[in-house]
């Protein structure tokens, strides 16, 4: 442990009698000096005027800076001794510390002393403040797929209770339309469904992307195909040689986002691009609907994002453009969005390009 100025506490002993009370103070001394020294916690000795007079390694460590440095600094005051509290250690290279203090107060040759124990908790409350924004998210989640489980549920409920009814007289074609009405809510369930599941995988374990060659246009096609009648408002643009190095489950799940987001927030028709650029495929999913407002950009692509207009006007949970970006991201991409020149919204993906065989891929550079 190191001193400035002065004895050091307890001092050194001369003289006394031959039982050998000299020794065992200065035993004790050397006990006291170990464990300071030992401790995993920084330990610092503040006098009246809050200069730093000792400190042992830990405390050292906590502050970047070496012994030497510290001694004879000024710690900071006020110092009230007794109950714990928390402070932001600057540290010299930038960046800061949490640390825990607690404060015993003493004297030394008739002296006040301060002895500060500092603890770093910077991990622990980094962990705190995660688990609580996990806790947020997920009471988010259940809100969100309650209000949204809600109305196709209630629903599916009174269109199969008028199926069921016996005195109701149904028409073949009336009972079509309502088998088909609780087909289409059944579906929307389905994909709310799909896009809770995905969220809490993507919070779980991160986007774990299993990159492969895939075909853009064949998914594209593929993707089309579960559109039914509103794949007659879809415009593709594609090169039919055009791959990504993508995992095909997420870049389906993408592109499935993408178009969901253009017919329920824009307007058909939808022109659907993918260009080939040196080490990157640009793919545009462009709609002729209002846009969106600028003020609300910015968080277009976080999670449980929706603007309030929308909210009002279109079922949703706010979690398909933040997935979107999830998926491009853990594939070495990435999603935006620019607004279309005349009128509605372009949502862009950037991902990887499929090297030509016996090319290297430069998509990293």
């Amino acid at each position: 442990m190191s001193a400035s100025g002065g004895s050091s506490p307890g001092g050194s002993h001369t003289g006394g009698s031959e039982s050998g009370r000299p020794n065992d103070v200065e035993f004790r001394d050397d006990i006291s000096q170990v464990i300071v020294s030992a401790s995993a916690d920084g330990i610092v000795a503040v006098d009246k005027e809050g200069i730093i007079r000792l400190c042992n390694p830990a405390a050292a460590e906590l502050f970047a800076r070496s012994a030497a440095e510290l001694i004879g600094t000024h710690f900071g005051f006020p110092i009230a001794a007794g109950a714990a509290t928390e402070i932001d250690l600057m540290l010299p290279a930038g960046g800061k510390r949490v640390v825990e203090m607690r404060v015993t107060a003493t004297t030394l040759e008739g002296e006040p002393l301060y002895v500060a124990a500092l603890r770093d908790v910077t991990r622990s409350r980094h962990v705190e403040r995660e688990l609580e924004a996990a806790l947020e998210r997920q009471n988010i989640a259940v809100a969100v797929a309650a209000h949204e489980l809600h109305n196709p549920l209630a629903t599916i409920s009174v269109l199969v209770d008028v199926l069921r009814d016996r005195l109701v007289a149904l028409a073949e074609e009336r009972r079509t339309e309502i088998i088909e009405r609780i087909a289409d809510r059944t579906a929307r369930l389905q994909g709310l469904v799909r896009k809770l599941l995905t969220a809490s995988t993507i919070e779980a374990k991160g986007a774990s992307a299993r990159l492969e060659r895939v075909p853009v246009l064949q998914v594209l096609l593929e993707r089309l195909g579960e559109l039914d009648k509103r794949s007659q408002e879809v415009r593709i643009s594609c090169s039919p040689d055009l791959e990504a190095l993508v995992d095909r489950r997420e870049f389906s799940a993408m592109v499935d986002n993408y178009l969901e987001n253009a017919f329920a927030y824009g307007r058909p028709p939808v022109d659907v691009s993918a260009t080939g650029q040196p080490g990157w495929i640009l793919l545009r999913v462009c709609d002729r609907g209002p846009g969106v407002p600028e003020a609300f950009v910015p968080r277009l692509f976080e999670r449980f994002s929706r603007e309030r207009e929308a909210e009002r006007e279109t079922e949703g949970t706010g979690l398909g453009l933040w997935i979107v970006r999830s998926f491009a991201r853990g594939n070495g991409g990435d999603a935006w969005y620019e607004p279309r020149e005349d009128e509605g919204a372009c949502f862009c993906l950037r991902l990887r390009r499929a090297p030509s065989p016996g090319t290297p891929d430069r998509s990293g550079e």
